[in-house]
């Protein structure tokens, strides 16, 4: 197998979004033939080649835009009268976004929790439980998802947060809930959202503004009380709620 297979499987676990570059088509002279493939991470590093110079940095370059459009593209290139290169050929470029699973931060792995966890391991979340208690969970939910015990807030500054960083607050103390979101909203976030009446969430948002701790636009990108609107009860059916505005974000947010 090629190795540049390995390469997407790395960058993929180092949580990296990335594109994978393949020529598909080639005619005159040409650096690579069709086949010749490329990775080109976020942060701009590059994996394997399709020809070196002046092609090699346009794809880059162009690999980049798709990333950040989350779309494929195919692109064709004049060598020469686009590039300036003398080997006068043209090449076709399909470049495809690869993204990393979303990570899902869950605290509180209850009832709640655990039932958002079941529904959102389908959806390709990369799931992460926080919490403090000793929870038990099946051999199979052992190795579905990451856990890390201890106190939430301690805990919260041991792991990354990004513009594509999941959070669901589900702990069974308003208290717990109300801290870890003051810490959460001060993070970069796709979605955060708390579990919770109005009459809970009436309370925080005037907490956040009397305090100064968050303004009103701050306060409206939480999500709470937390998940779609709809008539629940359960905790599978709280989870499917909360499931449903996840899935919602994260494809209104791909269709950026």
């Amino acid at each position: 197998m090629n190795s540049i297979y390995f390469d997407i499987e790395t960058i993929i676990k180092q949580h990296q979004a990335s594109a994978l570059c393949i020529v598909i088509e080639t005619k005159g002279s040409t650096p690579r033939k069709a086949g010749s493939k490329m990775i080109v991470s976020q942060n701009g590093k590059i994996y394997g080649t399709i020809g070196g110079g002046a092609i090699e940095k346009q794809v880059i370059a162009d690999a980049l835009e798709v990333i950040k459009k989350n779309s494929p593209s195919k692109i064709y290139y004049k060598l020469e009268a686009d590039l300036s290169m003398q080997c006068g050929g043209n090449m076709e470029v399909y470049i495809e976004p690869l993204f990393p699973s979303n990570n899902l931060y869950i605290f509180g792995a209850g009832h709640v929790g655990k039932a958002v966890a079941n529904f959102a391991k389908e959806l390709d979340f990369n799931i992460t439980f926080f919490d403090w208690r000793d929870i038990e969970f099946t051999e199979n939910e052992l190795s579905d998802y990451h856990f890390i015990k201890g106190n939430y807030l301690e805990n919260i500054e041991n792991v990354t947060f990004d513009n594509n960083t999941y959070s669901v607050i589900v702990t069974p103390s308003h208290e717990f809930d109300e801290q870890i979101l003051e810490k959460l909203g001060k993070k970069p976030f796709a979605y955060l959202g708390m579990i919770g009446s109005k009459r809970k969430v009436a309370g925080v948002v005037k907490k956040f503004i009397d305090n100064k701790l968050f303004t009103e636009e701050e306060i409206k990108r939480f999500d709470m009380p937390i998940g779609i609107p709809l008539n629940v009860e359960t905790p599978n059916e709280i989870a499917i709620s909360i499931v449903a505005k996840l899935i919602d974000v994260r494809n209104s947010k791909n269709k950026i």
